[in-house]
């Protein structure tokens, strides 16, 4: 096991990707600099045409990775989710619905990478978490990774996927650390997390909290709190919000008989 940041952990499994398909490639607005941190070295490792600087047009940039995939390349895109709404004619009226027009002859192998910011002073504009407008969106896959281990291995399965696929990655977690596998211990030698399987964080018997994305950490702590009142509390991770995994909750919530959810969504028709 080694320590990683999370932004780390998103750096390895694109360029786990990369080198291990050439059909996948990068691009995003000042990627090639590295703003966020995530997108570091592939520049130097794969070059100018897989890693494409875009002009500040979501809309337009968006529906070329649509393009790109539609004849055979696994783009990556990196946004923000408060960027995503420059885009979204061509998320929902495009890279949703595709598949079905053709009725099933096309794949969509897209991953959009949508940073999602709230607290810490990124104001209003910098704000948004909009992941629960995509999960009522038939066709979209949407991911919640609230760890580095996870983040890796959720990431490296989006990639994969034939579906569109939008990483929501808080920003909360920028910097947290975690331990993620070394990928000569795993099984087939790297790290793959599947999507609509929740991790149970916490056992308990109490109550049951499902957490999202960051809030996920918060359930947990919360849980250690409660242990020493003695209130056993369990805590589930989706990690994927489509496909979901209501099994796993449901089965908790029959043992404990409480249901609790964080989720750093809006109040109003969050997640």
């Amino acid at each position: 096991m080694a320590q990683t940041v999370f932004v780390e952990a998103i750096n390895q499994a694109i360029s786990e990707e990369m080198a291990r398909d050439e059909n996948v490639f990068i691009m995003g607005e000042d990627i090639r600099r590295a703003v966020y941190g995530a997108t570091a070295d592939l520049l130097n490792d794969f070059g100018e045409k897989r890693v494409l600087d875009t002009p500040l047009s979501e809309n337009g940039f968006f529906g070329a990775a649509i393009g790109a995939s539609l004849v055979g390349m696994r783009p990556i895109v990196e946004t923000l989710t408060s960027f995503m709404w420059v885009g979204m004619d061509q998320l929902i009226s495009q890279a949703a619905k595709m598949r079905y027009m053709f009725g099933g002859q096309a794949t969509l192998p897209v991953v959009y990478r949508a940073s999602m910011f709230y607290g810490g002073g990124s104001a209003a504009h910098h704000s948004d978490r909009s992941y629960p407008m995509f999960m009522n969106m038939p066709g979209i896959k949407v991911i919640v990774p609230s760890n580095p281990a996870d983040m890796k291995g959720l990431l490296k399965s989006a990639v994969r996927d034939n579906d569109p696929c939008i990483v929501f990655e808080d920003g909360t977690l920028a910097g947290m650390r975690g331990e993620v596998p070394e990928n000569e211990d795993l099984p087939g030698d790297e790290l793959i997390v599947p999507f609509g399987q929740a991790e149970m964080v916490r056992e308990g018997t109490d109550c049951t909290i499902v957490g999202v994305a960051g809030g996920v950490n918060i359930a947990a702590s919360v849980s250690d709190q409660l242990a020493q009142e003695g209130i056993s509390v369990e805590v589930i991770d989706p990690r994927t919000l489509v496909p979901f995994d209501k099994k796993t909750i449901l089965n908790s919530v029959e043992k404990t008989g409480r249901l609790v959810i964080t989720d750093p969504a809006h109040k109003v028709c969050s997640a």
